[in-house]
């Protein structure tokens, strides 16, 4: 089966899309990239537009919270801006389910996601994780799980498949495995070869996005780099955005 080409490949006639990289509650940076969004929209005036978010909005920052009600409203005002799922994303709804210890939210940034919420997560003993995972379980509105439930994993508009990690080479882009959407790494990073469609995703964070034939990354560490990333696509053009912000001294 032959593949698109970066270079080929075409968005949808008359909808500008804007694909926004990894957040990880980095709301200083996502605020004003919707706001360079709205600007080049006033400036490019297309017809119609998407904003897509390519997942990872929990975990690390110190602003899980704000971004996710930054998402909802902004969702609930205009249905053409869309939020996938990401890794993280389902890691609070893992950890909701099952306080696991070991688990992605517990060793990878979910106490900055608690502590978002006025929670204090305590790994020292099993009681100290039992009460912090019932005072995070009440502290998050229930709006916020729904948000998170509903999430899709992928969206295609034109010659673009937009998810949150990759896919899977070789397995036809709607018979894709869900997990592989927002886990899948090096199987999909080392594949030269052209898929169905150019792939735009996140997940593994780069010193700065990469344009390749067979796929865009837009995840550009925005969580310690203070850089947040988009790739925004017209007909055949492709350009990028950024929003620069302090980096995180901590990394």
């Amino acid at each position: 089966m032959a593949g698109v080409h970066l270079l080929d490949a075409r968005g949808p006639e008359g909808i500008r899309i804007y694909a926004i990289g990894d957040v990880h509650g980095r709301l200083d940076l996502l605020e004003p990239m919707h706001e360079q969004i709205r600007a080049d929209i006033m400036a490019a005036t297309p017809p119609d537009w998407r904003i897509l978010h390519l997942g990872d909005y929990t975990d690390r920052g110190p602003a899980s919270k704000d971004v996710l009600d930054f998402l909802i409203t902004a969702q609930a005002l205009d249905r053409r801006i869309i939020s996938l799922m990401g890794n993280h994303d389902w890691g609070v709804l893992d950890f909701l389910a099952d306080p696991n210890p070991y688990g992605l939210f517990a060793t990878n940034g979910g106490a900055e996601t608690a502590r978002s919420y006025g929670v204090e997560l305590g790994f020292s003993s099993d009681a100290a994780l039992r009460q912090g995972h019932a005072e995070f379980s009440s502290a998050m509105p229930p709006e916020h799980v729904a948000f998170l439930r509903a999430l899709p994993r992928s969206v295609t508009f034109g010659d673009f498949f937009f998810c949150h990690a990759g896919v899977r080479p070789g397995v036809p882009l709607d018979r894709q495995n869900p997990e592989d959407l927002i886990w899948i790494r090096d199987a999909f990073l080392d594949h030269p070869l052209l898929h169905e469609k150019v792939v735009v995703h996140g997940h593994t964070p780069c010193a700065e996005p990469e344009l390749m034939p067979n796929r865009i990354n837009v995840d550009t560490g925005a969580f310690f780099s203070g850089r947040l990333s988009a790739v925004v696509i017209d007909g055949t053009e492709k350009m990028l955005m950024e929003v620069r912000g302090r980096p995180d001294s901590r990394y």
